[in-house]
Parts: C-alpha cells; sequence; structure tokens
C-alpha cells in the first residue's frame, strides 16, 4: 500500500505524536509499505534526518494547548500544494493524526479521494483554536471511513466527533532501545535512591506535585534523589518551591536526545508519572516498563489503562501529595517489590511493541479498504 502519514504537528519537535508517526511510518515500511509523511516543520533539515520520505508543509508556530504547547501550522497557500501532492501520489489509504487540530489534517481531508483513517491521540479538551477543527470533524466525518483512538481514554472522548467505525490500537514502543544493557550516568550512580521524572515541564505534567512529595519525604528517607529530564521552564511556582528548599538533592536535567535517554531510566530506582488529568496515554510509562523500572502514577485513565496497581507499579490519588509518598515509601522501603513490579511491567510491555502495533494498524487499513469496495 501507499501510505500518507499526516500530522498537524511540527515534525522536527519532539512530542508524542510525532514520535508515533515517526516510529508507525517506520515500520509499516518494514514491512512492505510506502509511506510518506506530511508535517509542518521548522528545521527541513532536521527532518531529513528523522525520515527520507518526509514532505514538509508549512511553517509551525507555537499555539498555548492544554496546558501544553503545541506547534503548528496556520500556512493557507498550503491548500494548492496540497492538492497537487494528492492528485500525483494517489495514496490508497491517507492516515490523518488529531484529525481536529488546524489546519493540515483538515485541508487533507477535503481534498482527499483515498481510503481516510484517523487516529486520535488526546482525552484532554483542546482549546478555541481547535473548536473549527472538531466542527470540521463533524461536517466532514462522512470522509473518513475509520477511526483509531490510542486508549479507551482517547475513544471516550471522540467518539463524538464523527459517527464512524472506531478501533482501539496503543502506540507502540522501540522496547529494545530501552530495554538495552546501557551505561548509567556515572555520577548518578552514587548509592543514593534515584526517582525518574521525564516529560515536558507544563503544567499538566504534574510535576508539582511530585517536587513536594519529594520533599516531604526526604526528611524520612534523606538518601533520595529527584532526576527530571524533559524540555521546557520549571514554571513560577516550582521555582518557589525548589528556592526555599535548596535542595541539592534536585537534579534538573533539561532535554536529553532519544539515544541518551535509557541511560537515565537505567540511573533510575522508580520512575513517577504525576499527570493530572489531560494524558490519553503515557508513552514514558511504557519506557520504564521496558527499562523494569516499578512505576508510580496518577491514578488518571491515561495512566490506569496501562499500570495496573500493584502490578506494575502503584497508582496515586491524583493531585494528592500524602498519597504519592505513601506510593513512594513502600517501594523504597521494600526493594523486592521493586523489583517483582520491575519484572512485571518488562513482561507487560512486550504487546506494545512497535512491530505488533503496526501489523494492527495494517490490518485495520485492509478492513477498512475492503468496506469501500463493498
Amino acid at each position: 500500500m501507499k501510505v500518507a502519514m499526516v500530522s498537524p504537528y511540527d515534525y522536527t519537535w519532539p512530542g508524542g505524536v510525532t514520535t508515533h508517526v515517526s516510529q508507525l511510518s517506520k515500520e509499516l515500511s518494514n514491512i512492505g509499505h510506502e509511506v510518506h509523511i506530511l508535517a509542518p516543520h521548522s528545521i527541513p533539515d532536521e527532518s531529513k534526518r528523522y525520515s527520507p520520505n518526509f514532505i514538509p508543509l508549512g511553517r509551525s508556530i507555537p499555539v498555548p494547548s492544554g496546558g501544553s504547547i503545541a506547534r503548528l501550522s496556520f500556512s493557507w497557500w498550503l491548500y494548492g500544494k496540497i492538492a497537487t501532492i494528492l492528485e500525483q501520489e494517489s495514496y490508497d489509504v491517507i492516515h490523518i493524526h488529531e484529525p481536529s487540530a488546524p489546519i493540515l489534517p483538515l485541508v487533507v481531508l477535503g481534498y482527499s479521494k483515498s481510503v481516510n483513517i484517523a487516529t486520535f491521540h488526546a482525552y484532554c479538551d483542546r482549546p478555541r483554536v481547535y473548536d473549527l477543527g472538531r466542527l470540521a470533524v463533524r461536517r466532514w466525518g462522512k470522509k473518513l471511513h475509520g477511526g483509531i483512538a490510542v486508549s479507551p481514554a482517547a475513544l471516550s472522548r471522540v467518539e463524538q466527533n464523527a459517527d464512524i467505525n472506531y478501533q482501539v490500537i496503543p502506540n507502540g514502543i522501540d522496547i529494545d532501545h530501552f530495554a538495552a544493557a546501557v551505561p548509567p550516568i556515572y555520577e548518578l550512580k552514587d548509592g543514593k535512591i534515584n526517582i525518574l521524572f521525564v516529560g515536558r515541564l507544563e503544567r499538566r505534567k504534574g510535576l508539582k506535585y511530585l517536587i513536594e512529595a519529594f520533599l516531604k519525604l526526604k526528611w524520612e528517607c534523606p538518601n533520595i534523589r529527584l532526576i527530571i529530564v524533559g524540555p521546557g521552564d520549571l514554571d513560577k511556582e516550582n521555582r518557589y518551591i525548589l528556592g526555599a528548599s535548596n535542595s541539592e538533592d534536585i537534579v534538573i536535567v533539561g532535554r536529553v536526545s532519544y539515544e541518551e535517554l535509557p541511560r537515565y531510566y537505567a540511573s533510575s530506582d522508580i520512575f513517577c508519572s504525576p499527570s493530572i488529568g489531560s494524558e490519553s496515554f503515557g508513552i514514558v510509562l511504557l519506557e520504564a516498563m521496558a527499562s523494569s523500572k516499578p512505576v508510580v502514577a496518577s491514578d488518571i485513565l491515561g495512566c490506569r489503562d496501562i499500570i495496573k496497581d500493584s502490578q506494575q507499579g502503584l497508582l496515586f490519588a491524583n493531585k494528592d501529595c500524602d498519597s504519592l509518598v505513601g506510593a513512594l515509601k513502600s517501594i523504597i522501603d521494600n526493594p523486592d517489590l521493586g523489583t517483582k513490579m520491575g519484572v512485571f511491567g518488562r513482561r507487560t510491555v512486550e504487546s506494545y511493541r512497535w512491530s505488533s502495533i503496526a501489523k494492527q494498524v495494517e490490518g485495520y487499513y485492509l478492513e477498512r479498504i475492503q468496506s469501500v469496495r463493498v
């Protein structure tokens, strides 16, 4: 099959949807399909490093989005270019990611004469800039031949957008990348118990609750360290908390490369995801599980779909600092429990291999193509 993978987000900027598009495209190519990626860009040369089949469509601008920043293109001149590309390439399937995001997915959907599949990634409410997209999807829903939700949480939000066939197919992960025997960060392996956070430094990631819990726990467990990995800047409230604590055992690493990230998991003893309720699917949870680390996560839909309490890790009450302290202390006080959870998580994550996910997506493509022909 010839497939166009369409993303509204800047392909040169790291993020969950971009990673999903890149990895899925790679695996579909590995099983014999021709896949092109259509997305905005800010650094064209960098885009080619990720995929030789990348077709850049418009420069992106940052837009506030549900406690995060989405980098979207609003280039209206794209209409003619998109129409030409779709006419020339004659794709069998056009796979649109986040179809309610402006404006690239909507323009592609408007011009498409192919079988159109949409993947809905988001669970959280989106700002008004997405309202036009939601209305357009409802209006043009008849042009969608199928929809994929990455989790039950995402499905609960998208079924109202269009009356189409839906299937839940989760995100995948490059397990071997995170399960590989990589050397830890030398200066972090000094006998202290390392608690790791990985994610963008945004309000919805709940870092405030983890920092507060860590500082409380430090009085009982002085031999602990918090490692914060991810792009962005701490907000005013977190900067104030850190300034008041003057703790030398909170290490803010900043952005690290995909190649270096497994070393931080290898350096950790516990992984913590304190997201506060706007997650459709926690890819970082899979990364931690692939690294055989016990997970402590908020008891919210996007985490609960992956982590079963007392199996791959522990769930704590959302936005509850004391509950988080208790979960972390349970694993710190019982290292064998953490080891068992890590082993169970490593077994569980096998079902999320990208090769398996790509096969599920391929099967859904074929099913929807057949339904159109009938």
